[in-house]
């Protein structure tokens, strides 16, 4: 930093010793300043008068206002930078330069007054009228005769500067020691703050790095852990059904056996207590009653554990046994499209329980009246729709049922589908789970074979 401040001290001290030699020679300095100022401003209006000119071009091409205001302004500007020109002309005291000016200004003006009649015929509706004024060549016949007449103004005006420059000779080479010496030291000003701020992107950039590794790092372990999270839940899922299953099998086959057992002693002992304690007859009825009953609700719990329909009949029968139990149960006004559909076994389980688990939740929490379910096929996907005419809920809101959700949307996408559920107060719920057939599982798994 200390050598950026020297450096910059430097330069101000060379800049003192030249505005010194300037005051020595104000007065002769003050004139070719003014011709110089004058220079550069009949260059910036022959610059000007160039992009007045693109500028018409262009609306006449494109029409958009986009064009027109650059040459409005451009207009503008030429006659600001003409009338400065003359100014400093006159403030200058050189006698030659009036004169020799006002042929140009006459010559911008005679410009300016073609580009506005070109545009005054486009604006007026006779565009053709005023591109064959542009085709016939008169404004670049004028451009030509400015590009003359601006070159003689140069040159000119280059004379009486090198005139003046061979006054002040001495100056001028002290002039150009202190500017040379101001640009060697705005060089080296200009490599100390390019290292700098090389130092500083090195830095940056090896922050910008280290965040990227932290970031990927980051990601990695998330995934990492999405992944156990999504292998647990599925190994408890399966878990579950294997429980199910297992807990199905248990009650067929020893709560059944034994439910069984019971129903045939009783049927032995009927005949006996018939003709020896009529009297009982009413109880052995009840019974027996009891144990018809008990065995259907074995029969319905096994059901629901572990459908056995689903190996025997498939899915649409078993979806068709669920509804009809559901409604014979609960009243429920159930409307029903089931259509037979190719997929897994695990799929149909997935379906089944997805079915189970919205019939519940109408029930429990939607107080439906009606529902209706749909299963069909759909190009290479199998759909199943439930739909209740419920109470409804905002499912951004709402934590109702949504364990139960989630576990529906677990199940669905595991299986390589995808669950929709749409909601709203007073507007029922309609869940929709779309899973692949067996068909397009079977290729997919090919392909990517």
């Amino acid at each position: 930093m200390w050598r950026i401040g020297a450096a910059t001290l430097a330069a101000a001290f060379m800049l003192f010793i030249t505005e010194m030699a300037y005051q020595s020679q104000s007065d002769r300095l003050s004139t070719l300043a003014k011709m110089g100022k004058a220079r550069l401003s009949l260059t910036y209006a022959m610059q000007r008068i160039t992009d007045a000119e693109s500028g018409k071009r262009g609306y006449l091409m494109v029409g958009g206002q986009d064009y027109l205001e650059p040459y409005v302004r451009a207009s503008n500007d030429v006659r600001v930078a003409l009338r400065e020109i003359h100014a400093l002309d006159h403030d200058s005291g050189e006698r030659s330069l009036p004169p020799m000016q006002m042929k140009m200004d006459l010559i911008f003006e005679e410009k300016l007054a073609e580009m506005q009649e070109v545009l005054r015929r486009h604006d007026s509706g006779n565009r053709e009228a005023a591109l064959d004024m542009v085709r016939s060549g008169i404004g670049r016949e004028i451009m030509q005769r400015m590009r003359q007449a601006f070159d003689a103004n140069m040159a000119h005006r280059n004379q009486l500067i090198a005139e003046g420059l061979l006054e002040i000779h001495d100056l001028l080479l002290l002039g150009r020691i202190g500017i040379a010496a101001m640009t060697v030291l705005s060089l080296l000003i200009l490599v100390l703050l390019i290292r700098q701020g090389r130092q500083l992107m090195l830095e940056r950039e090896a922050q910008r790095k280290a965040l990227m590794h932290e970031k990927g790092r980051l990601e990695q372990e998330v995934e990492r852990r999405t992944s156990d999270l999504r292998d647990l839940a599925r190994h408890l899922q399966t878990a579950r059904e294997d429980e199910r299953a297992r807990l199905a099998r248990d009650l067929h086959d020893e709560l059944g056996a034994l439910l069984t057992t019971a129903k045939l002693d009783v049927a032995v002992l009927r005949p006996r207590i018939q003709q020896n304690m009529p009297e009982m007859l009413p109880k052995v009825s009840h019974l027996t009653d009891a144990l018809n009953q008990g065995i259907a609700l074995k029969r319905r719990i096994i059901e629901d554990l572990c459908p056995s329909s689903l190996r025997t009949l498939g899915l649409a029968a078993s979806l068709e046994a669920l509804l009809h139990d559901t409604g014979k149960v609960s009243g429920l006004q159930i409307e029903q499209d089931l259509q037979a559909v190719e997929l897994s076994a695990d799929d149909q389980l997935t379906v089944y329980r997805v079915v189970q688990e919205a019939i519940t939740n109408a029930l429990k929490y939607a107080q439906a009246r009606h529902l209706r379910v749909r299963l069909i096929a759909q190009g290479q996907q199998a759909v199943a729709s439930i739909e209740d005419d419920g109470i409804g809920f905002d499912p951004d809101t709402s934590r109702l049922g949504r364990h139960g959700l989630r576990g529906m949307r677990f199940r669905v996408e595991a299986s390589g589908g995808e669950l929709s559920l749409t909601s709203a107060p007073g507007q029922g719920t309609c869940i929709v789970a779309r899973l692949p057939l067996l068909s397009a599982a079977c290729a997919d798994a090919q392909g990517s074979v």
